[in-house]
């Protein structure tokens, strides 16, 4: 079966702490309030689907018209290397304009991923660290 790429379509907080889970990165999954908040207020999520199974999620905040933040892309470990990760990023890319930049924040073991998939190093950019 094909996987199959949907825009904005329900994903349940058990859902994309599974898929989240199944894909190494670090999310709170245990707290599956929190999970479904980050659902709530995300307001362009791309997901790959394997039928009802979700593998994939790239889970966005964006205004549409200047930037877009990539806050989570997770494919499930069994369906990493199958270029879901970069079809994920591509079609979050075709809901956007030409306008608007795409930026994400990095884990540690996944900083020689992102250039293979069209992102440049950008060494101006700070944050404020979440105390829990």
């Amino acid at each position: 079966m094909p996987i199959e790429y949907r825009v904005n379509v329900p994903v349940t907080a058990q859902e994309a702490a599974d898929v989240f889970m199944r894909s190494g990165i670090h999310r709170p999954t245990g707290d599956i309030q929190r999970i479904q908040q980050m659902l709530d207020y995300a307001n362009l999520m791309v997901t790959a689907w394997d039928g009802e199974k979700l593998i994939g999620i790239a889970r966005s905040l964006t205004d549409f018209c200047y930037c877009c933040y990539l806050s989570d892309l997770a494919v499930d470990k069994e369906y990493q290397g199958r270029g879901i990760g970069r079809e994920l990023i591509e079609r979050t890319r075709q809901q956007l304009s030409e306008q608007v930049s795409l930026i994400l924040l990095s884990a540690p073991t996944a900083m020689s991923y992102y250039p293979k998939v069209g992102f440049d190093k950008a060494e101006n950019a700070w944050i404020i660290r979440r105390t829990r």
